[in-house]
Parts: structure tokens; sequence; C-alpha cells
């Protein structure tokens, strides 16, 4: 069926705009690029497919979406009228949860109007050189705001959870992947068990996402924000 994915935190996917560029060591592999590279396109080019702004309210089964799993919405060169375009979307699809992650919190902040209940906002950290980005996420008014510390490719010590709903934790996976160590994981977990955050183990990674299973000692970590049921 049209969307769907095979990512285990959300059930379909999203792609209204496509294309991006790299900001941070996080981007280094990124799977979207490998993707776009092998229809021979140019990942660079940012581009807005107002022609699939209509797919969320074809889809009647309640879902959670995955925004831009190939782009980032936040990107500068997407312009805030296609934005507004995708956020009206939204708004009137509220029998979804639209789950936006973006690497650029410090422009989605900027976002002007009213932040839809069923919009969820997310920011990818990476290591402790971009926690500023979680701050930066402190200030988006959603419901719910999340961590995708994916791919994990160095320990994050301190990190404040504080406005935080829900941490996504994985490993890197594909060609030339990092290691990941345990210790980096369980570090984040507790945190988020002493601040009653959901968290979320995605994956260990390796030579694919799949590889190195989900299982962080001895048990399968699925926790969602208490919003998440549609």
């Amino acid at each position: 069926m049209p969307g769907i994915t095979t990512i285990e935190w959300t059930d379909r996917t999203w792609n209204p705009v496509t294309g991006c560029t790299k900001v941070s060591p996080g981007c280094d592999n990124c799977y979207a690029e490998r993707i776009t590279k092998r229809f021979g396109r140019d990942f660079t080019v940012v581009t807005c497919h107002p022609d699939r702004l209509s797919l969320p309210g074809k889809w009647k089964e309640p879902s959670r979406i995955f925004v831009n799993s190939m782009s980032d919405l936040f990107h500068p060169d997407v312009p805030w009228p296609f934005v507004d375009d995708v956020f009206e979307v939204m708004r009137l699809a509220d029998h979804h949860i639209f789950q936006i992650l973006t690497k650029r919190p410090s422009r989605m902040k900027h976002l002007s109007g009213e932040w839809p209940a069923n919009v969820w906002a997310g920011t990818s950290v990476e290591n402790a050189d971009y926690k500023w980005r979680a701050d930066q996420l402190r200030r988006v008014p959603a419901a719910v705001r999340f961590l995708s510390v994916e791919p994990l490719i160095a320990p994050m010590g301190e990190l404040d959870l504080s406005g935080i709903d829900w941490v996504i934790v994985g490993g890197e996976s594909g060609p030339g992947h990092r290691p990941i160590h345990e210790s980096w994981v369980t570090d984040i977990r507790d945190r988020c068990l002493e601040a009653n955050v959901a968290f979320f183990f995605k994956q260990w990674g390796g030579h694919t996402s799949k590889a190195g299973g989900r299982t962080l000692q001895g048990k399968t970590w699925n926790e969602m924000p208490l919003a998440a049921v549609v």
C-alpha cells in the first residue's frame, strides 16, 4: 500500500518534499541520499511536490505518518507558503498523527500560526555537539516533542529532557556504518526512565538496519508518548 513503511516507530511515510543537504555528522551516511542516487537523481536538489499534498486525506485508516523521510520540511529551500500548505493538510487530516523530524529546529520554531495537536515535532541529535537542537525544539509549541538520537555516533553525556516527551535511539546502518556502544544507549535509556520520558530503541544497526536486531539487555523498548493513540 502507498506510504507503508517498515520504520518501527511509525506506520506510513509521506514525502511532499524530497532532497536535502548535509548539516552535521549524522548526515554523513544518509540513507535517503543512497536511495536517491540509485535512481540517478541529485539528492541536493530540494523539490516540493504539490501533487502529493492530497495523499493523507486519502488514507482512511488512522495512522502515524512520518513527514518527509526523504527530506527535511524545514530546509531553507522549502518556501514558507509550501510549509503552510503542508500544515493545512495535516490540520485537516486530524484522524492521523504526523511526525515531523528536522535537523533544523531553529527554523521550525519560527513557524507562524497554531501548531495542530495531531502534529508532533522532533529533531535529530547524533552526539553531544548537537544537543543545542533540543533547546531549540523546546521553543516549538507542539503537543508532543521528540528526539531522534539516530545515528547515535558518540556518547551523549548530560541530556536535558525537560519539555521532551519521547526519545528514539538507534545505531547507524548501511555501508561505512559507525559503531554504537551499549553504554551510550543505556545511559540515554536510564535518563529517560528517571525523567519519565518514553524511550524507544529502534536498532543496533549494521550493514542493514535489521542486522543487529533491536533488543537491549533482553528487552524490546517500544515506549510511545501518551498521545500516540490514533
